[in-house]
């Protein structure tokens, strides 16, 4: 059952991660156009919904935005996704990939979003460098479109603050995670 499982998850994780990018038939160019879209569309989301986090995100040392899908299935979750990450002082922007793996209960898939903030120039340059994230991770979601109901929320770790918006998906997991966020060679 063991093997099941893990096969069944990592063909999902793989599955995820394949589909989790732009587009493989688009330029850099039009990849990059991609990911500023959904940045802008999911930062316009998160402002909606909570209108204060315009002033968090304009005063932050920088900010990021990123595109994650996720799988779970039975004791193991992967997913991934990719995003943005700008710099408020300079503009920069850089792009990036990020992964995910853990072990808890649950079963489903979701397609979410999340903004994170950083608290200061070092914390940013962390992330871009180096980009692990760790923790727990409890949600429901039973969403497609503008139907259906989430329990999504807004946590901070070592000085990034982080918001997750879910898009679609049915889920009910709690599992402990990892993240991994990286450069992504081709759009950098």
């Amino acid at each position: 059952m063991k093997r099941i499982t893990l096969f069944l998850t990592l063909s999902a994780v793989v599955l995820v991660a394949a589909g989790c990018s732009p587009g493989s038939q688009l330029t850099n160019s039009e990849k990059i156009s991609a990911i500023d879209a959904m940045a802008v569309e999911t930062l316009q989301r998160l402002y909606k919904e909570k209108p204060s986090t315009e002033t968090e995100v304009k005063t932050a040392a920088g900010y990021a935005a990123f595109s994650n899908a996720n799988i779970n299935i039975i004791f193991a979750s992967g997913g991934g996704g990719y995003g943005v990450v700008v710099d408020n002082a300079t503009g920069h922007k850089t792009y990036m990939k990020m992964g995910m793996g853990g072990l808890g209960l649950g079963i489903g898939a979701k397609d979410y979003r999340q903004v994170l903030l950083f608290e200061n120039k070092d914390v940013l340059n962390r992330f871009i460098y180096s980009g692990w994230e760790f923790g727990g991770h409890a949600d429901a979601a039973a969403k497609a479109g503008d139907k259906g109901g989430e329990v999504s929320g807004e946590g901070y770790i070592g000085g990034v603050k982080v918001y997750a918006m879910t898009e679609a998906g049915l889920a009910l997991q709690a599992t402990v995670t990892g993240t991994k966020y990286w450069k992504d060679k081709e759009l950098n």
